[in-house]
C-alpha cells in the first residue's frame, strides 16, 4: 500500500523536469520578444502588442478542443505529439526574419501547440500519481513552472546581452527538446477504451459544466495577476522605485513555491475549500498592498521598497496557495474519463482572466495605476464572497471524489 502511495515516482519526476525544461524554454522569450521584434521588424509598442497577443489568443481558443482530444485519444500520445509541435515551432524563429505576418503566423502556430501542451500535460501528471498525494503532487508540479518564471527570464535576458538572437532561440530550443526526451521516457497505464469518451460533440464536452461556477471565481483571480505580471513594473516606476524593480517577481516567484510546498498537503487532507479561501484571503492582502503602494512610497522610498517586495511575497503567496487546492477541485468535480475536460476548463478560466486583466488595467492605468490596482483588490473580495457563498456549496453538492 505504502509503494502505491509513494509520489516521487520516476515517471513523476520525469513529468516534471519535461514541464520546467517546457516552461522554461516559454519564459527565456518572454522579456525578450518584444526587443527582437523591435530590432528584427522595427515596429512599434502597439504592434509589439497585437503580435504577442496572438499567442494568448491562439492558447485560448484550442483549449476547450485540447481537453476533448486529450479524453478522447491516448493521454500520453497528444502529450508527446504536442509536445514535438512546440519544439519544432522554435526552428520557425531561425528563418522568418523578413516577413512580420509570417511570424505572426508562427505565434500563433506555436501557441496552439502549447496550449494542447499545457493541458495534456496538467492532466498526464495526475495519471502518474498517486490519488491519494494528489493535492501535494499538482503542488510539486506547480512549482517547476514557478521556478521557470524565476530564471527563465533572467536567462534570456543575459543570453540577448549581446544582442545574438540566434543564441536565443537555439537555447529555447535545446531546453525544449531536453523537456520532449523526458517526456517520451514517462511511463503510464494504459487506459480502458470503454473509459474514454465518446465522440460526440457538445458544447459539454469541450467545458466542464460542474466547474462553471468555479470557473467564474477563477476568472475574477486572474485579472489582478495579468495586472500584476503586466503593470506592475511601470507603476513601481511611477512611484520612483526604480532600483531592482525587476525583482518583484523573484520574489513573488518565492512566495509561490514556498506555499506551494505545504498547501497540496493540505489539500490531500481534505481542506480543498478552506485551502482555496486561505490563499485568497492572502492574495486579497496582497492586492491591498499593490493599491497601497504610491501612499507607502510617499511616505518615503525606503517605506515604498518594503511595501513593494512584501506585497509581491504576499500576492504569490496567497496565488500559490490556492493553486493546487483549486486544481484538484475542478478534478474532483469531473469523473476520471473527463480528467483533461476538466483540466482544460481550469486552464481557461485563469487564461481569460490574465487576458481580461492585461485589457481592463491598460484601460484603467489611463487614469492612473493605483486605481489599476483598486479595481483589483476590489475583484479578489468580490471573488472570495463568491467562492463562499456560490463555489462551495456548490462543490460539496456535485463532487465525486
Amino acid at each position: 500500500m505504502a509503494g502505491q502511495d509513494r509520489l516521487w515516482t520516476r515517471d513523476y519526476v520525469f513529468v516534471c523536469i519535461a514541464a520546467f525544461m517546457m516552461s522554461f524554454s516559454f519564459f527565456i522569450l518572454v522579456p525578450t520578444l518584444p526587443l527582437y521584434l523591435k530590432d528584427t521588424f522595427n515596429i512599434g509598442p502597439t504592434m509589439v502588442g497585437v503580435v504577442l497577443s496572438c499567442y494568448v489568443v491562439a492558447v485560448l481558443s484550442v483549449r476547450p478542443m485540447a481537453g476533448f482530444v486529450a479524453d478522447l485519444l491516448p493521454r500520453k500520445l497528444v502529450y508527446i505529439v504536442s509536445y514535438a509541435v512546440f519544439v519544432a515551432s522554435f526552428l520557425g524563429y531561425f528563418f522568418i526574419t523578413a516577413s512580420l505576418a509570417m511570424f505572426i503566423l508562427l505565434r500563433i502556430f506555436h501557441g496552439f501547440s502549447f496550449g494542447m501542451l499545457t493541458t495534456a500535460g496538467n492532466t498526464l501528471v495526475i495519471d502518474v500519481m498517486p490519488s491519494s498525494r494528489r493535492g501535494e503532487g499538482l503542488g510539486y508540479y506547480g512549482v517547476t513552472n514557478n521556478l521557470a518564471m524565476a530564471f527563465g527570464p533572467m536567462v534570456g535576458l543575459f543570453v540577448i546581452s549581446s544582442g545574438n538572437y540566434q543564441l536565443l532561440f537555439l537555447t529555447s530550443l535545446v531546453t525544449g527538446g531536453v523537456g520532449l526526451l523526458l517526456g517520451a521516457l514517462v511511463r503510464t497505464s494504459r487506459r480502458d477504451v470503454s473509459q474514454r469518451v465518446e465522440f460526440k460533440l457538445s458544447a459539454d464536452r469541450f467545458f466542464l459544466k460542474e466547474g462553471i461556477w468555479a470557473c467564474i471565481a477563477f476568472f475574477m483571480l486572474a485579472i489582478p495577476y495579468g495586472m500584476t505580471t503586466s503593470y506592475i513594473a511601470l507603476y513601481a516606476k511611477q512611484v520612483g522605485i526604480t532600483h531592482n524593480a525587476g525583482l518583484f517577481f523573484t520574489v513573488m516567484a518565492a512566495g509561490l513555491i514556498t506555499s506551494r510546498l505545504h498547501s497540496g498537503k493540505r489539500v490531500d487532507r481534505g481542506y480543498i475549500t478552506e485551502t482555496i479561501r486561505a490563499g485568497i484571503v492572502i492574495a486579497f492582502v496582497g492586492a491591498v498592498g499593490e493599491a497601497l503602494l504610491s501612499s507607502a512610497a510617499d511616505v518615503s522610498i525606503a517605506v515604498g521598497y518594503v511595501a513593494y517586495f512584501l506585497t509581491a511575497f504576499l500576492f504569490g503567496f496567497g496565488y500559490g496557495t490556492m493553486f493546487p487546492a483549486y486544481n484538484t477541485l475542478f478534478i474532483n468535480l469531473a469523473p476520471n474519463s473527463r480528467r483533461a475536460t476538466a483540466n482544460a476548463t481550469y486552464l481557461t478560466g485563469w487564461d481569460v482572466g490574465i487576458g481580461g486583466g492585461m485589457l481592463i488595467g491598460g484601460t484603467v492605468s489611463e487614469y492612473g495605476y493605483t486605481y489599476c490596482y483598486i479595481l483589483g483588490a476590489v475583484l479578489v473580495l468580490i471573488a472570495l464572497l463568491f467562492f463562499i457563498r456560490i463555489v462551495t456549496p456548490h462543490f460539496h453538492a456535485h463532487r465525486l471524489r
